[in-house]
Order: structure tokens, then C-alpha cells, then sequence
């Protein structure tokens, strides 16, 4: 796979903390989906998480180089978490299409977070034109 784009982000949990204390479930259910609110909110320091989610969905943007442009929601942009706890990018509805029209196949995040920022990290990776294919060798056993 190639990369296709970087991209970071940072933010700071009070002003997440805020944002979530002024507008309640407005913002929530503007910026993360139901999944990421229900995640979150299990945590016992939620407003890092949901700092932490706030900074991926904008690093996933940066990384496929669009940024906000028309089409793309908040909630398009899903971080979830595999068996083992790690992030996983899934995007859904204009952002998939907008991802998928670049050659995108799939997105790398890494997020972190303290008490005061959040930070993640994302690389999108060309999707594979074609499957895996096992490479021949010739009977001198130097690849075709």
C-alpha cells in the first residue's frame, strides 16, 4: 500500500469539556456518532475521549487533504475501537465517497490524550487495485 496523506491534529479537553457542557446533546450528536457517544460516555474521563475522537476525525481529514468541504459530516468520520482497544477509522456516506474517489482504502489513526490535549494521528493508504497475488518463480528460482 502507498501512503496517500498525512495528517495530525491537537485539541484541547477543556474546551471539548465546554462545548459538550454548553450545548449538551446538540454538539454530540452533530460532531460523533451514537456508537462514539455510548463509547465515550463508558469512560471514566469521557471528555478525553471524546477530545481524543474530535482530533482524529480532523486528522482523518487532513490526512485524505480535503478538510471541511461540502459533503462531508462530523458524523460521517466514526472512530471505534477493535477487540484489542485500538482505533479504527470507518467512514460512511459524502466522506466515503470523497475517500473512496481518491484512491483511499483504508486510514491508520493513533490517538492520545492527558487531562488537558488530545492528539491523533492518521495516514491514508492507497486502496489495493487487485488482490494479493502469489509471485511466480521460474525453475532457477528467480522471481518473474
Amino acid at each position: 500500500m502507498r501512503i496517500i496523506g498525512i495528517g495530525t491534529d491537537i485539541t484541547e479537553c477543556p474546551r471539548i469539556g465546554r462545548m459538550i457542557l454548553e450545548h449538551g446533546e446538540q454538539f454530540l450528536m452533530r460532531v460523533y456518532t451514537e456508537s462514539e457517544i455510548g463509547y465515550c460516555n463508558s469512560r471514566k474521563l469521557s471528555t478525553e475521549h471524546f477530545a481524543g475522537r474530535w482530533a482524529a476525525k480532523e486528522a482523518v481529514l487532513k490526512a485524505i487533504g480535503t478538510g471541511w468541504i461540502r459533503g462531508i459530516k462530523w458524523t460521517d468520520i466514526e472512530i471505534r475501537n477493535e477487540t484489542g482497544g485500538a482505533p479504527k477509522v470507518q467512514l460512511h456516506g459524502g466522506t466515503r465517497d470523497i475517500a473512496e474517489s481518491l484512491g483511499v482504502g483504508e486510514i491508520l489513526i493513533s490517538i492520545s490524550h492527558c487531562r488537558t490535549y488530545a492528539t491523533a494521528y492518521a495516514i491514508a493508504m492507497m486502496a489495493d487495485l487487485q488482490p494479493a497475488q502469489k509471485r511466480q518463480v521460474r525453475h532457477d528460482d528467480e522471481p518473474v
